[in-house]
């Protein structure tokens, strides 16, 4: 089995990923994609891009890294953006508490428990430190937010901080968004960009790292009259782990379809159900291995601060499972905060097809009353009284009919006002439409953790020719080069020749890599291991018929194309419109 050391191993040897910043010794939680990596990195961006963006038909944004510390406050990052931490008393190193308990007994999901309970299992189970390996049971575990901050501005500046996701970008944004999209739900709004956690102990490559790529889509709805096409993907095939498997100890995951998952209440949302439907079938394009995929519901304990429902995309690696992708209904809790916290408005109004007349009720507080009665909370009791015949006009009816006055509370006082100091009254109005505040769905794919499974999921051994070789079995569309281009040998105008024909590829956009450095066989094994799908070889039939041998990554098969097709045929197999027995 391919374990995670030999993914990191490959990636850092063959130019994937590596820690960045080795001259200076390196900082933990910080990486850099080599030329192979950015490639398929780039790639897969370009493939959720084609899937989530331009087939969906959403818009795309690019909004700042940097944002001021009132946005982090009203999506209530600031309070609630926060892991467990433990720190040494020998050595003074933090770990993440949760972690150390998944990593050292059979208990998953830590991260969903309660910090008494984390304390109590640290000290039942005798954890202890893994740099110095001192106990760390009576140990205070502590809330540690890890958002970075930093200042706008000289000096003290404006406080601000590094995004933790990409999508505040988005909500913040919402005003001007919902014109572009003229006013119209549902519409859909995606972003590719850098975000930025202070993790308590990165680990495990680029699976838990300080900066990191997310790519997300905000879909916002009218969760009264927007429906999403659950036909399109009912009958796509998935594997589930609701919360209630997980919380049984004979549980487990099992297989369904999205149709009936949504049919069932397992899958509370139909608009989550339709992207967990969407996705699955772009991993499935992308290279992840269906076999060691699942959707894991969120733990009631897990649910982010904004979530009403949440599912992980999850894939296996080297035994261990690793969150890729959260879906998340986050209702309107986003917009209704930055509304509240800006005094923007975030609203979109809906227009009715046909005008209605209804009755309103309304108050008119009499301040000339309101205010020799209560003083210096006057104001605030009009401002309840609007409120309440908003929000509940039954209250005055009933008032009304038991010929009482009604009563509002103000920080906590109860003030009773007079139906005629109220003014309440009904009235008939002619209405075009209403203002909804949009609810929010939310895939949200870690792009370097997708990377990390494609490459893990792709990689396996096998034997040619008496030899054990590693292959990276990457789709065509992913791979980091479409093409290898080699002279047999470097001699009798063979590598001039083979130069022209990388050339002509690379104009025609394909991504070619050009190679003449000792024996062939050696050449191909290079390029196996890095994934390239085919490789041209200009052999001395070249010369004379201009044919070229074309080889096959993963059956190792050759067939002879001729030059002039070779473009249009190496395009055809790279977006899947031609098989390479078909050649």
């Amino acid at each position: 089995m391919v374990t995670q050391e030999d993914v990191i191993e490959l990636a850092k040897r063959r130019g994937f990923f590596f820690g960045a910043n080795g001259a200076y010794g390196g900082v933990a939680g910080f990486y850099t994609y080599g030329p192979n990596g950015a490639a398929v990195k780039d790639n897969l961006e370009s493939a959720w891009r084609d899937r989530f963006t331009v087939r969906q038909g959403n818009m795309e944004i690019e909004a700042p890294t940097i944002m001021p510390e009132a946005v982090f406050e009203a999506s209530g990052h600031l309070d609630g953006f926060d892991d467990m931490l433990v720190e040494c008393p020998e050595c003074g190193e933090s770990h993440r508490a949760d972690h150390l308990i998944e990593d050292n007994t059979g208990i998953e999901e830590a991260e969903s428990l309660p910090v008494s309970e984390v304390e109590m299992i640290i000290r039942d189970h005798d954890l202890r430190c893994p740099t110095c390996d001192a106990p760390l049971g009576g140990e205070p575990v502590e809330d540690f937010n890890l958002m970075f901050e930093t200042s706008i501005g000289p000096g003290s500046g404006q406080p601000g901080y590094m995004r933790p996701e990409t999508a505040q970008g988005i909500f913040v944004e919402f005003p001007r968004l919902k014109e572009y999209a003229r006013n119209r739900l549902p519409f859909g709004v995606t972003q590719i960009g850098p975000a930025y956690r202070n993790e308590i102990s990165p680990r495990k490559g680029i699976i838990r790292v300080r900066e990191f790529t997310q790519a997300e889509l905000e879909t916002f709805i009218d969760p009264e009259e927007d429906e999403p096409p659950l036909h399109e993907v009912a009958d796509v095939e998935v594997t589930l782990y609701p919360a209630d498997e997980q919380e049984d100890e004979e549980g487990s995951a099992y297989a369904t379809t999205v149709g009936e998952a949504v049919e069932e209440g397992v899958i509370g949302s139909e608009w989550v159900g339709y992207y967990l439907g969407v996705a699955q079938e772009w991993y499935e394009r992308v290279g992840v291995d269906m076999d060691r995929f699942r959707f894991r519901q969120h733990l009631p304990g897990e649910l982010a601060h904004y979530a009403a429902d949440c599912w992980d995309a999850e894939s296996e690696v080297g035994g261990d499972w690793i969150e890729i992708t959260g879906f998340a209904y986050r209702g309107d809790y986003d917009l209704q905060k930055h509304a509240a916290h800006s005094g923007e408005d975030f609203d979109v109004f809906v227009a009715y097809d046909d005008p209605v007349t209804v009755e309103r009720a309304t108050v008119d507080p009499d301040m000339s009353v309101l205010g020799p009665a209560f003083g210096g909370a006057a104001g605030d009791v009009a401002d309840a009284l609007r409120d309440l015949v908003e929000r509940d006009p039954d209250a005055f009816r009933n008032a009304k009919a038991a010929g009482e006055p009604v009563t509002v509370t103000v920080d906590g006082e109860d003030y009773d006002v007079a139906l005629e100091t109220a003014n309440f009254g009904v009235e008939e109005v002619t209405e075009s439409g209403e203002s909804v505040t949009p609810h929010v769905v939310e895939p949200s794919f870690g792009v370097g953790r997708i990377v990390y499974t494609v490459l893990a999921h792709a990689m396996d051994r096998d034997e040619v020719d008496g030899e054990e070789r590693t292959v990276l079995r990457l789709p065509p569309g992913v791979a980091p080069t479409t093409v290898g281009v080699f002279p047999l040998m470097d001699k009798d105008g063979l590598a001039e020749h083979a130069r022209t024909v990388a050339a002509d590829l690379r104009a025609a956009g394909l991504a070619v890599t050009y190679d003449d450095s000792g024996a062939i066989g050696r050449r191909y094994r290079r390029q196996d291991e890095v994934g390239t799908p085919y490789c041209v070889t200009v052999d001395y039939d070249t010369l004379e018929d201009d044919t070229v041998t074309v080889r096959d990554r993963d059956s190792t098969e050759q067939r002879r194309v001729a030059v002039d097709d070779l473009v249009a045929t190496l395009a055809r197999l790279r977006a899947g419109d031609l098989a390479f027995e078909d050649v």
